[in-house]
């Protein structure tokens, strides 16, 4: 079954009308929707953006849209999970139970006030985080077509249509065992993934996360679209099984931020000053280090971390949030000594703007925690990856990293400062680095080429504007 983008004529499509949105409250999850937001706007829809009350992106930098806040009186303590052993899949639930009233609430007002006030025609679709199965279903029983979109990767959506297979096989979830090496068995029908790569939580019980996934793939049964933040020269195998799989038209619009304006949906403030201590660096010198804004780690693998890229010469940029140790809400103390062995070559900041780093022509690899935007925003400048995944489909990321796209490779097991220096040293100055370089130089340029008048995703956006016009 082909892809939308494969069978829709390249026309130039513009719309009117207004879109609805709802994107889940993290910040992972913001940017593609409020990037997908800029560019339907670009294309003349108005656009409406429902919010829970936590999370909310500041309206003034978030490019022009109508916000709606949803559930203000809803408690929100265990909504919010921090750090990488958190239960994301049943914060996901959960919110999905506790806003569903209040969303059907603020829906229908919304649309009585289109209804009543005449301000403009009524909602033409929803487009809805994959996560949110309770949200779609009440825009569904309104009446209001749903589309679906997914903020990871073609390849992690294609391992959860796998998922309950393999639960029926006996392959999930895998025995309690000391054994490490079971996880390292192949899955001959999800090449090249091993089975951890499908081990998604540390914590998350085994019921928990297979309802959550149960109900990301009805979302995209029941939506009229699935749209997918990647391109088709990168996950092309992936696009058909899922089009194959969902029954309903495949969106491959990626990447979205290269398409997007640059509305910024930051949740944390950007320490600008980076960019130009980055501005007196040599050429692909520079070692960018970020874990994203929900993974995290014990006092000690921060102190192996700072050793190990002090200890391997190259010149770096660290993001260390607040709360990146885990149990602590303040800047966590580097280790003595730290600063002055690294004074000159390297710089630490709270939050950085990451599209613009990776961009710049000192930046020459990325540490990463390989959540899906850091990933193909790594890929987008070509710029070779350290993976050390954490989480949710880090891993299957990480994997394809390494297997597939051969752009980077796995940090794997405990932190210990030599195992860094090596890692880094391996990335930054040898051939084997220099390699991966190549390869990433050219999902770069096909990157370019996708957005491009004729390009797979510009021909995708073009049938995505056609498929809501028909609504």
């Amino acid at each position: 079954m082909a892809s939308a983008a494969e069978k829709a004529p390249a026309i130039a499509s513009s719309g009117s009308g207004v879109v609805l949105m709802f994107p889940l409250p993290f910040q992972g999850h913001l940017n593609p929707m409020l990037q997908l937001a800029d560019v339907l706007r670009s294309r003349g829809f108005a656009i409406t953006v429902f919010h829970a009350a936590f999370n909310i992106p500041d309206p003034e930098r978030a490019g022009g849209c109508r916000f709606v806040p949803v559930g203000s009186e809803v408690p929100v303590g265990d909504l919010i999970p921090t750090g990488s052993d958190a239960d994301f899949a049943g914060a996901i639930l959960r919110i999905n139970e506790r806003l569903q009233g209040p969303f059907q609430d603020a829906l229908r007002e919304v649309l009585l006030e289109e209804e009543e006030e005449g301000k403009a025609p009524r909602p033409v679709c929803l487009v809805v985080d994959s996560n949110f199965r309770g949200m779609q279903a009440v825009a569904q029983g309104f009446g209001v077509p749903t589309l679906v979109l997914r903020t990871g990767g073609a390849a992690c959506l294609v391992a959860y249509m796998s998922f309950h297979a393999l639960c029926d096989k006996g392959v999930l979830p895998p025995p309690p065992s000391q054994d490490q090496s079971q996880l390292d068995m192949p899955l001959d029908d999800l090449p090249p993934l091993l089975l951890r790569d499908m081990v998604f939580s540390a914590t998350t019980p085994h019921e928990t996360m297979s309802t959550c996934l149960e109900r990301i793939l009805e979302s995209a049964r029941s939506s009229s679209g699935v749209i997918v933040n990647t391109f088709a020269d990168l996950e092309g195998a992936e696009l058909r099984k899922i089009a194959d799989g969902v029954s309903a038209p495949v969106f491959a619009i990626g990447p979205l931020h290269r398409i997007s304006s640059g509305a910024d949906s930051s949740l944390l403030i950007q320490d600008r000053s980076c960019l130009d201590w980055l501005d007196k660096q040599e050429a692909g010198s520079v070692l960018y280090v970020s874990f994203g804004s929900l993974a995290s780690m014990n006092q000690e693998e921060l102190v192996e971390t700072a050793w190990g890229l002090a200890n391997s010469g190259a010149p770096f940029l660290w993001v260390i949030r607040p709360d990146l140790v885990q149990g602590s809400q303040k800047v966590s103390t580097l280790p003595g000594g730290f600063e002055e062995e690294t004074r000159g070559r390297g710089m630490v900041v709270s939050w950085a703007p990451q599209q613009e780093v990776l961009e710049h022509s000192s930046v020459g690899g990325f540490w990463t925690h390989n959540g899906w935007n850091s990933t193909l925003e790594s890929i987008c400048e070509g710029v070779p990856m350290i993976c050390r995944p954490h989480f949710a489909d880090q891993m299957i990321n990480a994997r394809y990293v390494q297997e597939v796209w051969r752009t980077g490779f796995e940090l794997e097991g405990k932190l210990e400062r030599a195992k860094i220096e090596r890692a880094v040293r391996k990335l930054v100055f040898e051939e084997e680095g220099l390699e991966m370089k190549r390869r990433a130089k050219d999902l770069k340029n096909k990157a370019r080429r996708c957005i491009e008048k004729g390009g797979s995703s510009e021909i995708a956006i073009d049938s995505l504007v056609n498929c809501i016009m028909s609504f």
